[in-house]
């Protein structure tokens, strides 16, 4: 009796899970899913008319139709919903599912009541249900799996175009994003050519600005004043030859020989007269490549030394000047012949410029040579420079002789005697119709 009363508790405990899980799974119902199983309800009322019925796996599958009650609700049918396709077949997959797991756990129910009592071959028969179950469930997940693959297959053959379509967009753009980089490089290169431009018009306008000035500042210059400074240049050039030669005395130079080397085969009417072939040899240095241009030259008068204004502005354009004509005028094997080094070349090839006697007789002579220059660039029409070749007849109109109270000799004696130039000491300047006469040595013509 006790065991006969067992299986009837655990058969009305299982009948309470599964009308639970009737309740949880009422969507079932009519009017949601086109199929009930009915084997769960009929092993029900087959288990609660007879508890010893050794069939409890027969099974009857019908569509509900009519009204049904469950767990005393009644259920009443419901409108269908039109689904698509789709829709449908996903519904189809999900009634499957749950169909599946509910025959699982009956089987698992019939399972539990084939040990008590213990029976082998219900055991037997209960466990290839519930495997059989367990393989439809596997079955049920590859057949979805292998559905969700082919969905992505189709999706990503839809996508080939879509793709395609994509990365000729992304070669486009990157066409695109190469032409704006070369467009961005040429806005570059305009710039700078703009603020190039832009410089050298600033440069201009203070060019102007400076030239207006310096032709303001030099306006009061006449012609008797540039004849003035070509007399102060010769005079400057003299005067920075005399320490010249007199350093190159005491080193140990041949002086004939050197001013043989400037001027060869001259007939000097006296020896102390060679002093003008280095006189000569200075002015062709001071005056070689010279350009006339216009620049302010108050800058440098206002200065009793011109020394000085070189130590307050040593970058100037007198600067320059000074530091280029004495590099070209004071040789190299000259200066070491006199200081023993070449320190007042380095000195002034680095910029500077040093206060000693010999470059201070230098840059006095620089600068008169600097503001003829500036004058006659600055005081009408455009100015030319003219020499005078060796062995031409010496004619008072257009030269001037160097020796001191000798051309009054050459004019008085010009019917008498004819002279000729040996050299020419310093160049003439020509500005518009004022002429600046070239200074000259001369010497008597022989007579045929």
């Amino acid at each position: 009796m006790e065991c006969a009363a067992k299986p009837a508790k655990s058969s009305s405990n299982i009948s309470e899970i599964v009308s639970k899980f009737a309740k949880v799974c009422r969507l079932r119902s009519i009017g949601v899913f086109s199929t009930e199983d009915t084997n769960y309800y009929h092993y029900q009322d087959k288990k609660s008319q007879n508890n010893g019925d050794n069939s409890p796996l027969a099974k009857d599958s019908s569509n509900v139709t009519e009204e049904s009650e469950c767990n005393g609700v009644k259920v009443h049918p419901q409108p269908v919903e039109i689904l698509t396709k789709s829709k449908k077949c996903a519904h189809v997959e999900i009634d499957k599912l749950f169909d599946t797991i509910s025959e699982l756990k009956l089987a698992y129910v019939q399972l539990q009541e084939a040990h008590i009592p213990h029976d082998p071959d219900k055991i037997k028969t209960a466990n290839e249900l519930v495997v059989s179950q367990l393989d439809f469930l596997s079955k049920i997940k590859r057949a979805y799996k292998e559905k969700k693959f082919k969905s992505n297959d189709s999706i990503s053959a839809c996508s080939v175009p879509l793709l395609a379509e994509i990365q000729v967009q992304e070669r486009l753009l990157e066409k695109l994003k190469w032409q704006v980089k070369g467009k961005e490089v040429e806005v570059t290169h305009l710039q700078k050519e703009l603020r190039d431009l832009d410089v050298k018009n600033v440069e201009l306008a203070e060019e102007c600005r400076r030239r207006k000035r310096e032709r303001g500042n030099v306006r009061f210059f006449s012609s008797s004043s540039i004849q003035d400074i070509a007399k102060a240049v010769s005079k400057s050039i003299h005067d920075f030859a005399k320490p010249l030669i007199a350093l190159m005395k005491v080193s140990g130079w041949d002086l004939d020989q050197a001013a043989n080397a400037i001027e060869d085969s001259v007939v000097y009417s006296k020896r102390s007269h060679k002093k003008y072939a280095f006189e000569a040899y200075i002015a062709r240095r001071m005056f070689y490549g010279i350009s006339f241009q216009a620049y302010n030259v108050n800058d440098i008068m206002r200065f009793d030394d011109p020394l000085g204004s070189l130590i307050e502005d040593p970058h100037s354009i007198f600067a320059k000047f000074c530091r280029t004509k004495y590099l070209l005028v004071v040789h190299p094997k000259m200066e070491a012949s006199f200081f023993g080094n070449l320190d007042h070349r380095t000195f002034v090839a680095s910029g500077r410029h040093p206060r000693t006697p010999f470059y201070q007789a230098f840059v006095e002579m620089a600068k008169w040579v600097w503001l003829l220059q500036g004058i006659a660039a600055s005081n009408g029409p455009k100015a030319e420079i003219f020499g005078v070749k060796r062995g031409h007849e010496f004619s008072d109109v257009y030269m001037e002789c160097v020796e001191e109270n000798k051309e009054e000799r050459v004019v008085f004696d010009e019917e008498q005697a004819r002279f000729k130039v040996e050299f020419m000491v310093m160049p003439g300047i020509r500005i518009g119709e004022t002429v600046i006469r070239p200074r000259v040595y001369v010497s008597k013509m022989s007579s045929s």
